[in-house]
């Protein structure tokens, strides 16, 4: 079963249903045709999209409905196709899509049209997808709430007064409901798990260097933020994962990966430790209720073979957080900074944006470097707790779905929020660390308000992290998703 949906939308059909990994086979073996597939997701989108804002920029449909035909004649062929042969997917309008428009989400671009793929783009295309649009963002991907100037707010997939979460919410909401059958996404403060909590899939944000970022103009300071996939169970993650990752030439920080993901996923998880976290002994203000979710998740997490031991580390947390707020200006506060210089630009940013270049043009190098150093030394600590521990388990977000007219929360339990980011602070900890993590499904609240627990495995470990999340999967009394 899934938890019900506030919206006024009839169940998706079978096809829509279909997991990406069922859907994939069975076009492959020609038991549904890519333009079955495609018509069955166009009609769903045409549905729900208009109630809850989370496809944008979808193409024509009869020039989908073209490239679907053309699937089938290539297969009808006997030609090989990849793993994402005929699947209709819908790219976060933070990626580069060549020849189809990608605002990030700010009225400055709303009329932009690249002339190339982002890397991870032209992968989904080599394996044989059909982007059919974007999904939503908040501009410029600031902010754990999708909304922008260009095309209006993503709603949740459960209730329609309350945000989807963000930077992915058009994704996580698209995918909640069926409208697409897996998802990219990106996180940098948890914009991969934040909105697949708020909505009830799962969202995994990759190793550091896992999936090769760009085309950029500067590929070596700007390595907090990563591209990672969304999906409404583990294998489709790992579906996607597997044409995402992978070394390229002109990334750098990119590394090769070690065989396939779904492959990997066949072996089942052995069990383990798990550190839980929680708030870090009252450190992290948190809503009443988030914390009581995710030991429920923990102790069904149990069932999986996985022990958790409630654990604080000995860490200045505030010092972390601060060289984490020190690093996200120094690399997206200076890639704004061109917006900024351009009077007629700057009046068409917002607030958040304004204060993240205006930071950063005070940063000195010192501080900068006293930050890295501070992040070096939580990766230290990361890897002591990983000799002792094979996960690390913290909510996905602090406060439960908010009002969607609320850009962010100013208050969580009588603590002031002095930045839009620090309600998310919870998420800063993978990031800085460059480790994998997995948003999987905690459960509801007494309001119907879902949430979720964030899997952080060791640097380079996203196979054990994926393999722990699927064995959660298969303890769960629902399906990811919303009815």
């Amino acid at each position: 079963m899934r938890p019900v949906t506030k919206h006024a939308v009839p169940p998706a059909g079978d096809i829509c249903r279909l997991s990406a990994v069922e859907l994939a086979d069975k076009i492959r073996q020609r038991h549904l045709s890519a333009r079955e597939v495609a018509g069955a997701f166009l009609d769903r989108i045409e549905m729900v999209n208009p109630l809850v804002n989370a496809i944008v920029s979808l193409r024509q449909r009869a020039d989908i409905l073209a490239d679907a035909d053309t699937a089938d004649a290539h297969l009808a062929q006997g030609s090989e196709t990849g793993s994402l042969f005929g699947l209709p997917i819908a790219i976060k309008d933070l990626a580069l899509t060549k020849g189809l428009r990608t605002t990030f989400g700010s009225p400055i671009f709303a009329d932009f049209i690249p002339d190339e793929d982002e890397f991870f783009v032209e992968r989904i295309r080599k394996a044989g997808a059909i982007i059919i649009g974007k999904t939503n963002v908040p501009e410029f991907g600031l902010g754990s709430n999708t909304y922008n100037p260009v095309f209006g707010p993503t709603l949740n997939a459960f209730d329609p007064a309350l945000t989807a979460g963000g930077s992915s919410g058009g994704a996580a909401v698209a995918l909640a409901l069926d409208m697409v059958p897996v998802a990219d996404g990106s996180d940098f403060g948890g914009s991969l798990r934040n909105p697949a909590a708020y909505n009830n899939v799962y969202g995994f944000r990759p190793s550091q260097g896992l999936v090769p970022a760009g085309p950029t103009f500067e590929v070596f300071h700007s390595q907090m933020g990563v591209e990672g996939p969304m999906g409404r169970s583990v294998r489709d993650i790992a579906l996607l994962l597997d044409e995402q990752a992978g070394y390229h030439p002109q990334a750098p920080l990119s590394h090769a990966k070690e065989g396939s993901f779904l492959d990997g996923l066949r072996a089942k998880a052995a069990g383990g430790r798990v550190a839980w976290l929680g708030d870090l002994g009252g450190h992290l203000p948190t809503e009443p209720g988030v914390l009581e979710l995710c030991g429920t998740a923990l102790a069904r997490f149990a069932d999986a073979s996985y022990h958790s031991e409630a654990l604080v580390p000995d860490v200045d947390f505030e010092a972390l957080w601060q060289a984490f707020v020190t690093l996200r200006q120094s690399s997206s506060g200076c890639g704004l900074k061109a917006h900024y210089d351009d009077p007629a630009k700057r009046r068409l940013l917002k607030p958040e944006a304004v204060w993240e270049v205006e930071q950063a043009m005070r940063l000195t190098a010192p501080q900068i470097h006293a930050a890295t150093v501070r992040r070096t030394s939580w990766h230290r600590t990361l890897l002591s707790l990983f000799e002792r521990f094979d996960l690390i388990a913290l909510p996905s977000a602090q406060v439960f779905p908010f009002d969607v007219s609320t850009h962010w929360p100013r208050e969580v339990s009588g603590h002031a929020m002095d930045s839009y980011h620090r309600w998310m602070q919870v998420s800063a900890f993978a990031t800085l660390g460059g480790c994998p993590a997995l948003n999987v499904p905690a459960g509801f609240d007494e309001k119907g308000r879902p949430m979720g627990i964030q899997l952080v495995g060791r640097p380079r470990g996203d196979l054990d992290v994926l393999k722990a999340g699927a064995a959660y999967e298969a303890m769960l009394p629902w399906s990811a998703g919303a009815a």
